[in-house]
């Protein structure tokens, strides 16, 4: 099955081809953005609690994010980092240490600090949710065709590319 996409269709309804943040951009670069983000927040949450079949909490998933992102975490740290207090975040972490998600330990250098370590469990969610996603985007793909698929491609790797040029030379600028 073949989906055919015009590529005159404007900006579907809700979205701001118009915005103030894009508004200094060329008309094709305002349409590729609007493209990119044409997720609403109801069907990015509703994707991804079903990548992670309700095992997890979307807190547990920010957590995990930032020990991914950041390595190890005191606790103040991630409390900070999510808005919460230290108490809560305490909560948080009991039961994600209970589900195997996470662990403390004490920091090597001073014993008063305990870190907050990703355990085993954290990267099996992660390997579940990318095989979910995966076969997802998968299912959603196979309605496109070669041609499509083709272009797509080159069209990633080259905002891969861009991606990257931009993050070595704010690295460089800094």
């Amino acid at each position: 099955m073949t989906l055919n996409i015009d590529p005159s269709k404007k900006a579907l309804p809700g979205r701001k081809a118009d915005d103030a943040s894009v508004a200094d951009t060329k008309p094709l670069v305002a349409e590729v953005i609007d493209e990119l983000s044409s997720w609403s927040p109801r069907e990015f949450i509703t994707t991804f609690q079903r990548w992670h079949h309700g095992s997890v909490s979307l807190i547990h998933l920010n957590v995990l994010a930032m020990l991914e992102g950041h390595g190890p975490l005191p606790m103040s740290r991630l409390a900070e980092s999510l808005d919460i207090s230290v108490a809560s975040m305490t909560g948080v972490i009991d039961r994600m240490e209970k589900r195997g998600l996470v662990e403390r330990r004490h920091d090597a250098e001073d014993r008063r600090v305990v870190l907050v370590h990703p355990a085993s469990g954290a990267s099996q969610l992660f390997t579940d949710i990318d095989g979910r996603r995966r076969a997802g985007l998968a299912k959603v793909l196979d309605h496109l065709s070669d041609e499509d698929l083709e272009a797509l491609l080159r069209g990633h790797r080259a905002l891969r590319a861009a991606r990257l040029a931009f993050a070595q030379a704010r690295e460089d600028a800094s």
